[in-house]
């Protein structure tokens, strides 16, 4: 390390306040720089929980959209439709198809044709699969527990009020 290198934890890293502010007035936008760090923040943050979810479920054999495609197959009672699928992990036909592909490969699911509708095509969490699910359950979700275990009761129901509100302005980024 050079003299002078000043070590910063991820609460102080960057963007800063100060770098937020210089981009505001180097523009010359009358945007607030607090909201634009905010947000800045938030997608540093997003980028390093997915990278660390995809280090998590590679220690149980899996990706977080395998997971939780086989988690939205348990929530369902173990049989999806394909583009129900899709629809509630919030990707695309296609995302869904790639994912079965592996999973069935793995023997975690199946694909048979669906109890309510005979014409099409069903997801079925096998019994393989849903015995993966009991295995990391404990592990997962303590997991889980461990990485917020910093705040308190409150402050989680506060983060969570919060992180609803933040989600329903995540649009202002795709539309």
């Amino acid at each position: 390390m050079t003299k002078g290198t000043k070590i910063t934890n991820d609460i102080d890293a960057i963007p800063s306040l100060e770098q937020s502010k210089r981009q505001v007035d180097r523009y010359n936008l009358d945007i607030d720089a607090q909201a634009v760090l905010v947000a800045s923040r938030l997608m540093a943050a997003g980028t390093k929980l997915g990278h660390a979810s995809e280090i998590h479920f590679a220690r149980f054999g899996l990706s977080t959209g395998r997971y939780r495609l086989l988690a939205d197959l348990e929530d369902n009672e173990g049989e999806v439709l394909p583009s129900q699928l899709a629809e509630h992990l919030g990707v695309k036909r296609a995302t869904v198809t790639g994912l079965i592909d592996t999973l069935e490969r793995d023997g975690l699911v199946s694909r048979r044709s669906s109890s309510v509708d005979g014409r099409q095509n069903a997801v079925i969490l096998t019994e393989q699969g849903a015995k993966k699910l009991r295995e990391m359950a404990h592990e997962h979700f303590a997991r889980l527990e461990a990485m917020v275990s910093l705040l308190s009761i409150e402050e989680r129901g506060v983060f969570l009020d919060l992180l609803g509100r933040v989600t329903q302005g995540i649009s202002a980024l795709t539309d």
